[in-house]
């Protein structure tokens, strides 16, 4: 028989399961990882000649300028392929950002029905997911170290000026999207932690009772 089993602890991690691959995979996609001051023209770099407050953005993949005199901003990818990526620190950076988030998106679904199975091949979801979620978390981690090594580029240049290098962004500032990549691998700890609570919380004796009482809906604060 199926027993759904809601906590407060185990709802509160769920949330954050899912909120942590949400945010993850948002950063990915965005363009705004790096904000710049210049507006590229091939190889040389002007400051774009605008009456309105206009700082064209960068991400992994993609970025989004003005073209010629138009006025609305574009946005799309620069590269059309996976070795079109910037620099190779980005390249790799993709790369376990890519892992990270498949397996967040994992534990993000399975956080959903461990409301009402509490175990996978007799081992507790909350324990199988807390790992995967460490795991993914220095997937993570590896691909924030790692991102800023590639400030050197050719592409970072033309955005940020000639004085840009490894771990140095000139005139650049960091995007949003960076930000929310970090918080999001923050909170993929965080995750990973309070995943044990889930698991004290939804072994309790109290639930156990509820069970034992022939329950199937069992809400616990």
């Amino acid at each position: 028989m199926c027993h759904v089993i809601v906590t407060c602890r185990s709802m509160l991690w769920t949330l954050m399961s899912i909120v942590a691959a949400f945010a993850e995979l948002v950063a990915f996609m965005s363009a705004d990882w790096l904000v710049g001051v210049r507006h590229p023209t091939g190889s040389n770099f002007s400051v774009v000649p605008t009456p309105e407050p206009y700082r064209p953005t960068l991400g992994l993949y993609s970025r989004c300028i003005k073209v010629g005199q138009q006025t609305v901003v574009q946005c799309g990818p620069y590269a059309t392929d996976f070795t079109e990526i910037a620099s190779g620190f980005w390249q790799a950076t993709a790369i376990f950002l890519v892992v990270g988030i498949f397996l967040l998106c994992i534990v993000g679904f399975l956080s959903v029905f461990s409301m009402c199975f509490q175990s996978i091949l007799g081992k507790s979801i909350f324990n199988v997911c807390g790992l995967l979620q460490g795991i993914a978390g220095l997937f993570l981690m590896l691909g924030m170290m790692l991102y800023p090594a590639g400030f050197g580029c050719e592409k970072v240049v033309s955005y940020c000026g000639p004085d840009a290098s490894a771990y140095k962004l000139a005139q650049c500032s960091l995007g949003w999207a960076l930000y929310t990549a970090i918080g999001g691998t923050v909170l993929t700890f965080v995750c990973a932690t309070f995943s044990a609570q889930a698991e004290i919380a939804t072994s309790s004796d109290k639930v156990q009772d509820e069970i034992d009482e022939g329950r199937t809906l069992i809400c616990v604060l």
